[in-house]
C-alpha cells in the first residue's frame, strides 16, 4: 500500500519548486520588517485571538445562478479578478426538507472532483453545492497550471488565500438561508478539510460535518507531506518548522476546535491508516483531542492512503461513509 501511494503522489509532473517568501505584504503588513518570522507570528496570534473578525464578512449582494452555476463576488479581493469570482456547482434534491450540504473539494481538484459525490447526495434527498476554493477551477489565473497560490512557500499569501476561501464557503451558507436551507451540512476533503473546519469553527448554522482527511495543523501537512515535496523544498532552506507553526497557526484547526464544544453538532472524522500526506500521527492527534474535547463524533479509518482514497474500492467505502452519515445526522 505505501508503494503504491507513493508511486501515486509522484503521478503529477507538473509541481512547480517556487521561491520561498515572507508574503507580508499580501496580510498588509509592512514587507521591510527586520524579523519577519516574529511579526508574522504576531500576526497570526492576534488574528487568531479575533478570529470571529478575522473569519467574518458581510453576505454578498449579487449571488447569481446560472443553470447549475452559482456565482458571487469574494469578500476577500486579490490581485487576480478570475480568483475575486467565486463559483459553485449546485445540485438541487426536489424533496431535500431544508437539506443541503457544502462540499469543499481537495486542493488541487479538477472541474469534476466531487462531482459524483453531490449527485449521490442528491439521489438520497441532500441538495448541494460544490465550491470551487481559492485558485482553483474558474478561479485559476491564467499563468498557474496548479492551485500553487493557495499553498506554497509564500507563507502570508497562503493565509489569504486559506482566509478567502472560508469566507467563500460561509457566503454559500448565507446563500443556503437565502433559499429557505436550516438543515446544513459541510463536507470537506483534504485542504478542503481544513477549510470546513475553520468555517464550522465560526458558523453555527452548520450541524452535521464530515472531515474527510484530518490533521491538527496546517504547518505539519505541508512541512512533512506527500503531496508538497515541491513546497518543502523551499520551505525548508528558509524556515524552521516551529516559525511555520507559529505563522500558519491562525489557518490550523488546531487553534480553534474549542469552539465546537457545546456545540449542536455532530461529526465524521475519516483518515488513512496509511496516509503519507495527512501522517496517520496528525490524524490521531486530531481524534485524541476530539475525544478529550468530549466532542460529539464518529470516526472511520480507513486502509489507504492519501491519493488511493480516490480509487476503488476505497472511493466507494468512503463516499458509503459521507453520505449515509450526513443522511441519518441532516
Amino acid at each position: 500500500m505505501l508503494a503504491w501511494e507513493d508511486r501515486l503522489s509522484r503521478a503529477d509532473t507538473d509541481r512547480v519548486i517556487r521561491p520561498f517568501e515572507w508574503g507580508l505584504n499580501w496580510l498588509g503588513i509592512d514587507a521591510e520588517h527586520p524579523d519577519p518570522a516574529r511579526r508574522l507570528a504576531d500576526y497570526a496570534h492576534e488574528a487568531a485571538a479575533h478570529s470571529v473578525e478575522f473569519f467574518g464578512c458581510t453576505t454578498p449582494h449579487d449571488f447569481e445562478l446560472h443553470g447549475n452555476s452559482l456565482r458571487f463576488t469574494s469578500p476577500v479581493v486579490s490581485p487576480y479578478p478570475e480568483n475575486n469570482t467565486v463559483w459553485a456547482e449546485w445540485f438541487e434534491a426536489p424533496k431535500a426538507n431544508g437539506r443541503a450540504v457544502l462540499v469543499i473539494p481537495q486542493w488541487n481538484s479538477d472541474d469534476g472532483s466531487h462531482i459524483g459525490l453531490c449527485r449521490l447526495l442528491q439521489k438520497v434527498g441532500i441538495s448541494s453545492l460544490r465550491l470551487s476554493k481559492a485558485y482553483h477551477h474558474r478561479r485559476k489565473p491564467p499563468e498557474i497550471r496548479r492551485a500553487d497560490y493557495h499553498v506554497s512557500a509564500n507563507l502570508g499569501r497562503t493565509i489569504h488565500a486559506t482566509r478567502q476561501s472560508v469566507l467563500d464557503a460561509r457566503c454559500c451558507l448565507d446563500w443556503f438561508a437565502s433559499q429557505g436551507y436550516l438543515r446544513i451540512g459541510i463536507i470537506g476533503t483534504s485542504l478542503g478539510s481544513c477549510v470546513a473546519l475553520l468555517t464550522v469553527a465560526h458558523d453555527r448554522r452548520v450541524k452535521s460535518a464530515v472531515f474527510n482527511h484530518v490533521s491538527m495543523r496546517f504547518s505539519d501537512v505541508v512541512w512533512t507531506g506527500a503531496s508538497c515535496r515541491h513546497i518543502q523544498t523551499s520551505l525548508h532552506a528558509n524556515v524552521t518548522l516551529d516559525e511555520l507553526q507559529a505563522a500558519w497557526s491562525v489557518i490550523s484547526p488546531a487553534t480553534y476546535l474549542h469552539l465546537l464544544q457545546g456545540r449542536d453538532l455532530e461529526s465524521l472524522l475519516i483518515w488513512g491508516r496509511y496516509d503519507t500526506t495527512f501522517l496517520p500521527e496528525f490524524s490521531q492527534q486530531v481524534l485524541d483531542e476530539f475525544r478529550r474535547r468530549k466532542l460529539s463524533h464518529k470516526v472511520v479509518t480507513l486502509p489507504c492512503g492519501h491519493y488511493s482514497l480516490a480509487k476503488r474500492p476505497f472511493v466507494w467505502m468512503d463516499g458509503y461513509a459521507m453520505v449515509n452519515f450526513l443522511r441519518n445526522t441532516l
